[in-house]
């Protein structure tokens, strides 16, 4: 298994003590040949372990927590354990150096979704690799916990455990041949055209509110609320329409450049992603799409081009 550490988690080793980056390296080689060792955290898609810093030469107590993937493990935080000297308060108080997110307000709620979309996306990330490898190969690396950050800023609403999750577990599809390997060929947006979109959305609502004054109740639009986040494209590089992930009630809704009314999938993100899977492994079940390929991509039924027809081949269950 490979293990990679984070630059800055690097130097903030180095401002630990001169044996911290060595017990970081003992760490990792743990992890390469037990990669499950960590426990779950309430904190977004990152299992934690522990260090006792009294086996290292200038190393306090550590905690480091880490990204699991189906073939990487990447080392994401790093902070100096709390002594037991100081109160509870200043003892639970996360580092911002060490670049760990806030945990959020339910921790028991967030561990099991960070848990079940953790668990759905490994079985699609694992399938992707052993029978579509272009498909996976598009798949972008996890985000940051400060490039997600910097989103949540951006959009000014919380972004919810469950797709902050997904999001430190990849940043987007980039799609392999233009095709997104979620069903009907969509693709999982990056954190740049999730904002980009965003803007635009709001924007078209700023817009409609304008009209809105104007109208009789029953007559006004909403194209867009301040609560849904674009997450699904159409295809990597089609964003005519997509899904959005509403931060309020947790579900998901469709969404179209032309400002046609949203609509409900009634999906949760976790629900969706469990689909998805599922549709991979028991493919003779699927109901909303027919996974196959053409070659080394995935490619979904619904958007099969007929002129590649022949070379499309169901996945077999």
């Amino acid at each position: 298994m490979k293990v990679e550490i984070q630059p800055d988690v690097r130097d903030i080793a180095a401002q630990l003590g001169a044996g911290v980056l060595y017990a970081l390296k003992a760490v990792a080689g743990q992890l390469a040949d037990d990669p499950g060792m960590g426990r779950p955290s309430a904190l977004p898609g990152i299992l934690t372990v522990t260090v006792d810093g009294g086996m290292f030469e200038d190393c306090p107590d550590l905690s480091v927590g880490y990204i699991r993937e189906p073939d990487r493990v990447e080392i994401r935080f790093l902070r100096a354990a709390p002594s037991a000297g100081p109160s509870t308060e200043e003892a639970t108080e996360p580092s911002t150096d060490a670049h760990e997110p806030e945990e959020p307000a339910d921790p028991a709620a967030a561990a099991v979704a960070v848990r079940e979309v953790a668990d759905a996306w490994h079985r699609i990330a694992a399938w992707l690799q052993s029978n579509a490898p272009d498909s996976y190969a598009a798949l972008r690396t996890g985000a940051g916990p400060d490039a997600v950050a910097a989103l949540e800023e951006d959009l000014g609403i919380p972004i919810p455990v469950e797709l902050r999750t997904l999001w430190m577990l990849t940043g987007g599809d980039d799609g392999a041949d233009g095709w997104g390997c979620l069903p009907g060929n969509m693709a999982l947006m990056n954190l740049d055209a999730v904002a980009s979109r965003y803007r635009l959305k709001t924007d078209a609502q700023a817009h409609q509110d304008a009209l809105n004054a104007n109208r009789p109740e029953e007559e006004q639009i909403t194209v867009w609320r301040a609560t849904w986040i674009p997450v699904v494209a159409l295809g990597p590089a089609d964003s005519t329409a997509g899904l959005y992930l509403d931060a309020a009630t947790g579900y998901m809704g469709s969404w179209s450049r032309y400002n046609e009314p949203p609509g409900e999938v009634l999906d949760t993100l976790v629900t969706y992603l469990e689909e998805t899977a599922d549709m991979f492994e028991a493919p003779a079940l699927a109901a909303r799409d027919k996974p196959g390929l053409i070659g080394g991509t995935l490619v979904w039924l619904s958007s099969i081009d007929p002129a590649q027809e022949s070379r499309w081949r169901p996945v077999a269950g």
